[in-house]
């Protein structure tokens, strides 16, 4: 873990998720990052940054998020890549803990129904081809997040693995990786103040639980559906986000060393 998570002030999250084996050899380290937003990245967070010779970026958060916390990072030499779609007045998150008879359990629906519907989002699905397209193209490192760097990051980081050949167990250890890099306990107190002052709630603290952190199941409910709709996760990269065989094989031979 400690290899992984780099130790970022201002920046959640932020770790690289390459260094896996596949059955053809490991992926390859410094390639492939992921992380929460930048908004709040530090003049130390900056300079370690720009010392990863990054050369792609995606940017998976919708234009609102973005506009409520401009990324800092990364410098314009760096392709970047967002999308225009999606925009909510009102985030589903903030609609979800503002309904009546709001609980852990009703938040633990709202994630799953979030993991189902997130692999067929039309801004999703614009920026995972794009992910692919990049990371078969990029000079240098690439780095995909989100606002959290959890849920739709841990989707897409997912099927890069499913890519790869990673196996299963170290996939989802690599998502759940979320919840003890974000420091989970220390920070869930803090995060339960600030929502319920800003929303006027006063929600107990369990409730924002499945915010900061991740559960193995709602991957489960993403690459199921993908299953239903496709027949694999596999397939959904093929009839969904245009990887092909002769692609997959590209991008393989690219980031895993025997």
């Amino acid at each position: 873990m400690q290899d992984r998570v780099k130790p970022l002030e201002g920046v959640r999250n932020f770790r690289d998720f390459g260094g896996y084996d596949t059955p053809t050899g490991r992926v390859r380290s410094g390639l492939l990052f992921r992380s929460g937003h930048y908004n709040e990245a530090t003049d130390d967070d900056l300079a370690f940054l720009n010392g990863l010779n990054v050369g792609f970026h995606v940017d998976l958060r919708r234009p609102d998020e973005r506009d409520r916390q401009p990324n800092k990072w990364p410098a314009e030499h760096v392709i970047q890549i967002a999308s225009e779609g999606g925009r909510q007045e009102t985030p589903a998150h903030v609609a979800a803990l503002t309904q009546e008879n709001v609980t852990p359990d009703s938040i633990e629906t709202y994630m799953t129904n979030y993991y189902r519907e997130a692999p067929f989002k039309d801004h999703h699905i614009e920026l995972f081809r794009q992910w692919f397209d990049g990371i078969e193209k990029a000079d240098g490192a690439s780095v995909v997040h989100c606002a959290a760097g959890k849920d739709r990051t841990g989707i897409i980081c997912a099927l890069t693995h499913i890519l790869f050949g990673v196996n299963e167990r170290d996939m989802f250890e690599d998502y759940d990786l979320t919840n003890r890099a974000v420091d989970i306990e220390k920070f869930l107190p803090l995060a339960s103040e600030r929502f319920n002052k800003m929303l006027g709630t006063n929600h107990e603290t369990d409730v924002f639980r499945p915010f900061m952190g991740v559960r193995n199941v709602y991957l489960e409910n993403a690459l199921e559906v993908m299953s239903d709709a496709h027949g694999s996760p596999r397939n959904y990269m093929t009839e969904v986000l245009g990887v092909n065989e002769e692609r997959a094989d590209t991008i393989r031979r690219k980031y895993i060393e025997a």
